[in-house]
């Protein structure tokens, strides 16, 4: 992703209040045009449409390098994470056939878990070991059908800068 031209200092918080409205409105825009659609492969297009409009509209633009090494078939896409704009920087840069690890705890916020949902996100729980395990084998499950996956390995973010240790699993 480009880097954003430097903002006078008092235009980051008008800045801020745009890239969230815009950002809100497109999801919530995508979300209801994917209610109604059956094929999960013209949800995820739709959404990565949405993904890629939000960034231009907030002026990110996003260069994909090297999308041809990704393999056709299954795979895992590991990435650093620092904040919630990094899945839907995923999410655009990505061929449509992914599909997100998230932690369990996202299915608990209503829009986006069923915007989650409808796109085939994976959720899994980190914190107790028995339903880790089950939440694995239907992970190594999907893998084997030939799906592919997306993590951020580190599991969450702070607001402290830098990035996390990573998390086993992915």
């Amino acid at each position: 992703m480009s880097q954003p031209r430097d903002l006078p200092r008092w235009l980051a918080v008008p800045y801020a209040v745009y890239a969230l409205l815009a950002f809100t409105l497109l999801a919530l825009g995508a979300l209801i045009l994917i209610l109604p659609v059956p094929w999960q492969t013209l949800r995820r297009r739709m959404v990565r449409a949405a993904a890629r409009l939000a960034l231009f509209a907030c002026g990110m633009r996003v260069a994909v390098l090297h999308a041809d090494r990704l393999p056709p078939g299954a795979c895992v896409v590991v990435a650093n994470h620092s904040s919630y704009l990094d899945g839907i920087v995923l999410y655009a840069a990505l061929p449509p056939v992914f599909g997100f690890v998230i932690k369990r705890e996202m299915s608990k916020v209503p829009v986006a878990n069923l915007l989650l949902r409808r796109i085939g996100a994976h959720y899994v729980d980190r914190g107790r070991s028995q339903k880790s395990a089950r939440d694995t084998r239907k992970l190594l499950k999907r893998a084997a059908e030939g799906g592919a996956l997306a993590f951020f390995p580190e599991g969450t973010f702070h607001h402290e800068p830098g990035l996390l240790k990573f998390r086993s699993g992915a």
